[in-house]
């Protein structure tokens, strides 16, 4: 049984579709944990009704970001982690952090990478005149938003979009996106190697297909 441990920032939306997806497909995986990442973090709340562990560890609690990621990282490896999930965790994080979970920390962007790295994706997507936008799950490097993509999800940008509608039609692709990605991670079927993403055959049993809905479209699938 592998653990995850998976950091938030917000109300945890995407933490709870992976939740879901994990009790509901039996993965050989549990969430073992989920730590907040502010002063308030909503998602908590959301966490400890699905009986999971959680920790609120808000950086602004600390005098310096180095003595913040130390007991970050300490509270991640109480748990023995296999897989590190940022799931909207709002934290530049230091390339000594990066590397100590390098090729087991994965984070989604509101983006289709390397587009619109950074905040404000969806208002700079609509300011460019983009037809299609999406999200990406990759893995962590120590560049922002810049590791190995994983997969993407696309979604139409449609005229009279605004970035409310916009972000709940990309949210709605990432509640789809991401619980596939963890999972294919769990399975092995993903690892990272150097700088590039390594896929292997699915498990016996293991998820095997992934389709395109009516609004989001798979870009790149095993």
């Amino acid at each position: 049984m592998q653990n995850i441990v998976v950091l938030i920032s917000g109300r945890g939306s995407n933490l709870g579709s992976i939740a879901q997806a994990c009790r509901q497909q039996r993965w050989p995986a549990r969430i073992a944990a989920v730590i907040g990442g502010r002063a308030a973090t909503p998602g908590l709340a959301l966490a400890a009704a699905e009986g999971i562990a959680t920790r609120q560890l808000a950086h602004q609690d600390f005098a310096a970001r180095e003595a913040y990621e130390a007991e970050l990282a300490a509270s991640i490896d109480a748990y023995d982690p296999d897989w590190v999930v940022l799931a909207g965790f709002m934290r530049i994080l230091t390339p000594p952090f990066v590397a100590r979970y390098l090729g087991k920390m994965v984070n989604i962007h509101p983006s289709l990478l390397p587009s619109f790295p950074g905040l404000a994706t969806h208002r700079r997507a609509l300011a460019a005149g983009v037809r299609i936008h999406g999200a990406t799950v990759h893995f962590v490097t120590p560049g922002l938003d810049d590791g190995p993509i994983i997969a993407q999800a696309a979604v139409p940008v449609h005229a009279g979009d605004d970035e409310t509608t916009l972000a709940a039609r990309v949210l709605a692709a990432e509640h789809r996106l991401y619980p596939m990605v963890v999972r294919w991670l769990v399975e092995g079927r993903a690892q990272l190697r150097a700088d590039r993403v390594e896929w292997l055959p699915p498990v016996a049993g293991g998820e095997g297909a992934c389709s395109p809905t009516d609004d989001a479209q798979l870009l790149w699938c095993p």
